[in-house]
């Protein structure tokens, strides 16, 4: 009798293992949008639909051209040629948001992109990342209760935040942050 009950202990307990650890996938999967599942318009002035990028890591970084940081294109672009054939991408997302530091027009935008930096990552049209006008894409990247992983706020232009081949955020660095840190570097050679 007692070995009888120690095995539908043991039982029970491998039951409530394995729902405890497949819980969580499963309300991921039903309950959180993932990046794939928006769609956004490019810089040009069509629709991007981000489910293209099923498969490749994504870094996502609100930009602007009158900004101390804005030299950080220089190095996206340098990131972007070194792993773009890596399943690497990177998505610009000209904003006005810090001190009306993008105030162009997203043609002036793309063109000032070009001839000073020679960008040639995706840009998209300028959009709000933050406060009452801020995009759908951007309420997903900083709100948990969107996202499933953590709450954030843009601080700055050039926040970047790392999207994963399943379109999971998977972190976000400073605007600081130079664009060949160790942790996006790493993050980037991760398998």
């Amino acid at each position: 009798m007692n070995c009888s009950i120690t095995k539908q202990f043991n039982m029970n307990n491998l039951i409530f293992f394995f729902l405890l650890n497949l819980i969580p996938q499963y309300m991921y999967s039903q309950t959180y949008k993932t990046f794939h599942d928006f769609s956004v318009k490019s810089i040009d002035g069509q629709m991007y639909d981000l489910s293209q990028l099923k498969g490749k890591k994504v870094l996502v970084v609100n930009t602007a051209s009158k900004c101390g940081f804005t030299p950080q294109y220089a190095g996206l672009e340098k990131l972007y040629k070194k792993y773009k054939d890596s399943n690497f991408i990177i998505i610009g997302f000209p904003a006005n948001n810090f001190l009306r530091q993008e105030p162009g027009t997203d043609a002036e935008i793309k063109s000032f992109c070009q001839l000073n930096y020679g960008v040639t990552f995706p840009m998209m049209s300028k959009i709000s990342v933050k406060g009452k006008e801020i995009h759908p894409l951007y309420s997903w990247l900083t709100e948990k209760k969107q996202n499933g992983i953590m709450n954030s706020s843009v601080k700055w232009n050039f926040q970047k935040y790392m999207i994963d081949e399943d379109g999971k955020l998977a972190g976000m660095v400073s605007p600081k942050t130079d664009p060949f840190s160790d942790k996006i570097i790493s993050w980037i050679e991760s398998k």
